[in-house]
């Protein structure tokens, strides 16, 4: 494992002529900030070794490097989901990368399911915690030597930047709201039983993805930022069929504001 690692990360600093410590996985709700970055080369997934390929609609799959505003970075465009049939090491392996790599400090966003009653579609959420409800831990097996064994996860979601979104969203006069992200193993969404179970586990919202990545980095000693689109409710009285698209819809009228905020964190940070 650890060899592959390394490969990959040769293979990319071979490639590479900036120095990010700062790392953004654009899931749902970041695509647009693709336009932001300047200066861009990229790599397609495809021809980088031992990197998984994603097969979700609506995902890319390339890493871009460049500048935002004034700071190096590296993005993933298209991120990889246990769901699609990858091992929890697959799905991890590019933030074990980005730590060869030297990554400091990772920003993740996500589509989910608002389980909080006082959410609406539409709404950002910034990630205060989250609940791991894969059915396989993606530490599980040796450890690599990258962080210890039983790795502390009790700030898994940096409090400084936290804070520093908070004040950058008063700022900018966005909405935001403050919650408890609970990962399943998809593809389903959540029945209205499944919802009702989730909140009173103590999860504001539930999706598919993050969980994982966010573990691993932590082992990583990355700190993370992430942030939730509320796609859909699922919230007695308030729960509808829904669908990709409808999913995607409401991710894409986020996306500014997503944007907004995240460009000016990663800027202060």
């Amino acid at each position: 494992m650890l060899e592959k690692i390394q490969e990959t990360a040769a293979f990319l600093k071979a490639r590479m002529h900036t120095h990010p410590e700062t790392a953004i996985i654009l899931g749902t709700g970041l695509g647009s900030l693709v336009h932001e970055i300047t200066e861009k080369y990229e790599i397609n997934y495809a021809e980088i070794p031992n990197f998984p390929v994603s097969t979700v609609e609506g995902h890319s799959g390339k890493l871009i490097f460049g500048k935002l505003g004034n700071k190096d970075i590296m993005a993933m465009q298209g991120r990889f989901h246990f769901y699609e049939g990858y091992s929890m090491k697959e799905v991890t392996f590019p933030v074990r990368v980005m730590r060869e790599l030297g990554i400091k400090t990772l920003f993740v966003s996500n589509a989910s399911g608002g389980t909080n009653p006082d959410f609406e579609i539409g709404d950002l959420m910034i990630i205060t915690d989250h609940i791991n409800f894969f059915p396989e831990h993606p530490l599980r097996g040796k450890n690599i030597d990258y962080g210890p064994r039983f790795p502390d996860m009790s700030e898994a979601y940096s409090k400084e930047l936290i804070d520093k979104a908070t004040e950058i969203a008063k700022e900018k006069g966005i909405k935001v709201q403050k919650g408890v992200y609970i990962g399943t193993q998809g593809p389903t969404f959540e029945t209205p039983s499944e919802y009702k179970m989730f909140r009173i586990l103590g999860a504001d919202a539930v999706g598919m993805s993050t969980v994982p990545e966010v573990i691993v980095a932590n082992h990583c000693g990355i700190k993370v930022f992430g942030m939730s689109v509320i796609t859909d409710l699922g919230v007695e009285g308030k729960i509808v069929e829904v669908s990709h698209e409808e999913v995607q819809k409401a991710a894409d009228e986020a996306q500014p504001r997503m944007t907004t905020i995240m460009k000016e964190l990663i800027n202060r940070s």
